[in-house]
Parts: C-alpha cells; sequence; structure tokens
C-alpha cells in the first residue's frame, strides 16, 4: 500500500560475515535516498555481485 511509504525503514540486519554480501545489503540499504531512475542500476549492480559470490564464494 502506499501509506506503507509513511512507515520508517527497517533496521538493517546484522552482518553477515562475507565482505561481498555485506556490501550488496549496505548498496541496497541506500534505494530510499536515490532518485528512482538510479534504483535499477543498484539492482543490476547488486545482482551482479551475488551472482559473482554465488559462483565463487571465496571471499574476496
Amino acid at each position: 500500500m502506499i501509506d506503507d511509504l509513511d512507515e520508517p525503514p527497517a533496521e538493517r540486519p546484522d552482518a553477515t560475515g562475507v565482505d561481498r554480501v555485506d556490501a550488496v545489503i549496505d548498496a541496497v540499504a541506500t534505494l530510499g535516498e536515490r532518485p528512482l531512475a538510479e534504483q535499477v542500476a543498484v539492482f543490476e549492480q547488486v545482482h551482479a555481485e551475488l551472482r559473482r559470490t554465488l559462483d565463487d564464494p571465496r571471499p574476496a
């Protein structure tokens, strides 16, 4: 619902301990501060980073 937009954002989840995943969480957490036009690019970037992490799960 549109009314949900007035609610404060949820708290950031605890760190996962995986730097690459934590960076993705941080990037997604900033979406509300970005113009809508930039949000698609952020989603594409974090999706690509998560794919790379899953393909090569060794810490970066």
